[in-house]
């Protein structure tokens, strides 16, 4: 009886801030709300705790259900907009805010065929190695 009480205080006050959030103009964010406060009156009306006991003939067992179903309808449908308009959890993140590909624009497609050897590199003469660091060591008087 307590659990049942309490349920529905959580729920009502999450339709609550569904509500306030709605009235902001964040209508995606009071959808998902919304659907995080149906949860625990969808568990309570399912009967949860006494499932074995009195689930399967219950109408308020199944209207529990259908209210579960719309939660998930309703997170599903939050999700499939928030894929569709780029938001938060879509990846593209700051490259697709800011207008930029994430990935480079000289990159250079991929070739199908068999990669080519590279050129062996020349090998430094034996007097020649140390050349270019001599040059630098005299150019800083050392």
């Amino acid at each position: 009886m307590i659990a049942e009480t309490v349920c529905s205080a959580v729920s009502a006050a999450g339709l609550g801030i569904a509500v306030v959030t709605a009235y902001r103009k964040r209508f995606l964010a009071a959808a998902r709300i919304a659907a995080y406060a149906l949860v625990p009156v969808g568990l309570v009306m399912t009967g949860v705790v006494g499932w074995l006991a009195d689930t399967a003939l219950s109408p308020t067992a199944w209207a529990g259900f259908g209210v579960l179903g719309a939660a998930w309808l309703l997170f599903a449908g939050t999700r499939i907009v928030e894929r569709r308009r780029g938001g938060p959890g879509s990846g593209g993140g700051a490259a697709r805010r800011s207008g930029r590909e994430a990935v480079a624009p000289a990159a250079s497609a991929p070739s199908l065929g068999r990669p080519a050897r590279p050129a062996a590199a020349p090998r430094p003469e034996p007097g020649d190695d140390f050349s270019d660091i001599e040059a630098i060591l005299k150019k800083h008087g050392i």
